[in-house]
């Protein structure tokens, strides 16, 4: 749990969008691989605005394939960013 609360964290920590580098983030979970009250691994996070993040999750204008890639490289995205300001390190 301890390491959970600090991957949120650190991806807490990114300002702008990671695919529109629009100011304010949320924090957006993964929507495949999850069930009725639950949400995927915490790493499978991204940094992302309220407008990326509805357009991943609700939006009409992509296919669910193509909203799905838009997530995972946001999480990339994300992921990379975290490690190049050293809130990530391999262990």
């Amino acid at each position: 749990m301890y390491r959970s609360k600090k991957w949120l964290a650190a991806v807490g920590q990114i300002e702008q969008c990671v695919l529109c580098g629009a100011w304010g983030v949320q924090v957006a979970h993964r929507n495949e691989g999850k069930g009725m009250g639950m949400k995927t691994d915490d790493c499978a996070t991204a940094a992302i605005c309220v407008t990326c993040h509805s357009q991943i999750d609700n939006g009409k204008v992509l296919s669910r394939d193509e909203r799905r890639q838009l997530m995972d490289r946001a999480i990339v995205l994300t992921v990379i960013q975290m490690a190049r300001r050293g809130l990530v390190v391999p262990v």
